[in-house]
């Protein structure tokens, strides 16, 4: 198993963060993995986004020309990484920012209201962990139980106490997925 994941958005909506979630629950399951970052030239509004490659062999290159999947939190995003993600990938775009539809037919595309439903948590910045959420019901290389643990033992101890929100984040992100993935 290989999996080659882009996750991008504006500096600030957390896309650099969902990437090291990932890369920390691979390494917990004992997996390779590679986690790129690439700023923007603001920190805050500014583009930012990031590579994940985790894989059960070692990784050849941290360079992904086309991932097998993008996680895209603005319409940027998506203009960008659409026409990159290989024919039978998935785009998990967020329908909260984003004005219209992936136009590809050869890619599993996910429209998830990922900020509304960060706001319905009490917190517009777990839209990222939304889409993380749908991505992983999509592509079930973790549970949600191992990205959950993989939070709590790297976040920062003053955030400690936002790790139950973010799991619900994980949980309903899943959900609108497995939603739209058994209505295609």
């Amino acid at each position: 198993m290989q999996a080659e994941v882009v996750l991008s958005g504006f500096g600030g909506q957390g896309a650099l963060f969902a990437g090291q979630v990932l890369a920390f629950t691979a390494l917990e399951a004992g997996k390779h993995v590679t986690w790129i970052p690439s700023y923007g030239p603001e920190m805050r509004g500014g583009t930012a986004h990031c590579t994940v490659i985790v894989s059960d062999e070692q990784i050849g290159s941290p360079i992904v020309r086309n991932p097998s999947a993008a996680i895209v939190l603005n319409i940027p995003s998506l203009e960008r990484y659409e026409p990159l993600v290989r024919a039978g990938g998935v785009l998990v775009v967020n329908a909260s920012l984003v004005d219209r539809a992936p136009q590809r037919a050869d890619v599993r595309s996910l429209m998830i209201p990922a900020t509304e439903t960060a706001e319905s948590l009490g917190e517009k910045r777990m839209a990222n962990m939304v889409l993380l959420g749908a991505y992983l019901q999509a592509e079930p290389i973790f549970s949600l139980e191992a990205v959950g643990t993989a939070l709590a033992n790297h976040i920062a101890e003053h955030r400690r106490k936002s790790v139950p929100a973010n799991l619900e984040a994980l949980r309903r992100g899943a959900a609108m997925a497995q939603q739209q993935l058994v209505a295609a």
